[in-house]
């Protein structure tokens, strides 16, 4: 009985394996839009403290090929370490109209939600490019979004990323997991519904989004507001998108504990916020499930090599082809062992309610929604 249940969870995740390598072949053959006339486009950048590499992100937005932008910056206190630097690039670079926005501390659980509603409010542009503090782009970035924004349908669009770890084994493992099977989810999904939701660290939208969730305020109480927020926009018949355009989300160096605690976070979140969603994400660990059926019944060995030959395969498109990561092409070995990694994590996360960020503990509830403890 065993040896049949291990089974059908082993084929279910080779049918998921399949086709997220037919959903990375879909995304890749999609075109890229040719550039037309320019919009006016205003950048958000929430900060919050100095992130790894701080300085050089947010200088890669002010570098922008465009020839009218503006970049609003945001944190919650005079003495924000993060306010020095955003004062330096502003007066580096004159000829980009900038200005940093000081929001108070919010009277809420999500400082972000708090940031990009000030900014929004202060935008003078309607097209909106919503990106956290650790993301660095290339000149051509908004070239490359306003090109996809031609088409009016399209009202939200969230950017896929090649996470770049730091100097720590840890960040590479979880590199890995973002630029394989994180991403081999987003585009599986993609596939099968369409675009329901958004993923940070980068979205952009028209104004209306906005306004048709109430204001990016209503996403308070959520830790996964960039979910959610996709998923309304979707629900309320507006389109949604995923950019061609791929990002670098620079998650820096981080020893185990702090590793843990980033991937606690999100597993539990992904629980709270998407229960049904979270079970089924069983079958997006085939090299563990099949481990798992040969530990138990050696006998289905051919079973593990398949599933392997297709997990790298998978793994490939995905990080080599699409977000061109050189850690999976130069060390394909880290594969099967992130996935391993990342499937105890996900036993894990069915186990507690509150999550560590940034210092603060909080309480996740079952819709979602978050409040802080100490």
């Amino acid at each position: 009985m065993i040896t049949l249940v291990l089974l059908a969870l082993a084929a279910g995740s080779l049918v998921f394996t399949l086709l997220a390598i037919e959903a990375a072949r879909q995304y890749l053959c999609v075109p890229v839009r040719a550039a037309g006339p320019l919009a006016p486009v205003s950048i958000l950048k929430p900060l919050a403290g100095v992130d790894e590499g701080l300085e050089e992100n947010l200088r890669s937005f002010f570098q922008q090929d465009y020839p009218q932008f503006e970049i609003l910056m945001a944190v919650s206190t005079e003495d924000d370490a993060a306010l020095p630097v955003a004062r330096r690039l502003a007066a580096e670079f004159p000829s980009v109209p900038s200005r940093i926005v000081i929001t108070g501390e919010p009277p809420y659980p999500n400082r972000k939600v708090a940031s990009i509603h000030a900014m929004a409010q202060q935008a003078r542009y309607d097209l909106l490019v919503m990106a956290d503090s650790d993301i660095r782009v290339t000149p051509e970035m908004l070239r490359r979004i306003d090109a996809e924004f031609a088409d009016e349908r399209l009202v939200l669009t969230t950017c896929p990323y090649r996470a770049v770890p730091g100097n720590s084994f840890w960040s590479k493992l979880e590199a890995v997991m973002m630029n394989t099977e994180f991403l081999a989810g987003i585009l599986t999904a993609r596939m099968l519904e369409g675009m329901r939701f958004a993923v940070g660290p980068t979205i952009i939208c028209r104004k209306r989004a906005l306004e048709v969730i109430g204001g990016f305020e209503t996403l308070r109480d959520f830790l996964a507001e960039d979910f959610v927020f996709g998923q309304r926009v979707a629900d309320a018949g507006l389109g949604v998108g995923l950019s061609s355009y791929v990002i670098e989300h620079r998650i820096g160096t981080a020893n185990f504990r702090r590793n843990a605690e980033h991937r606690l976070r999100w597993v539990r979140s992904t629980r709270r916020s998407r229960p049904a969603g979270y079970v089924g994400q069983l079958f997006t660990y085939p090299v563990p499930l099949a481990l798992l059926l040969v530990m138990w019944s050696p006998a289905w060995w051919p079973v593990l090599a398949c599933t392997g030959v297709l997990r790298m395969i998978s793994a490939w498109q995905t990080a080599v082809r699409i977000v061109r990561d050189p850690i999976v092409r130069s060390q394909p070995w880290l594969v099967p062992l992130q996935d391993a990694m990342s499937f105890c994590f996900w036993i894990a996360g069915f186990v507690g309610n509150t999550i560590d960020w940034r210092g603060k503990v909080f309480y996740l509830r079952k819709d979602g929604t978050f409040e802080r403890l100490r």
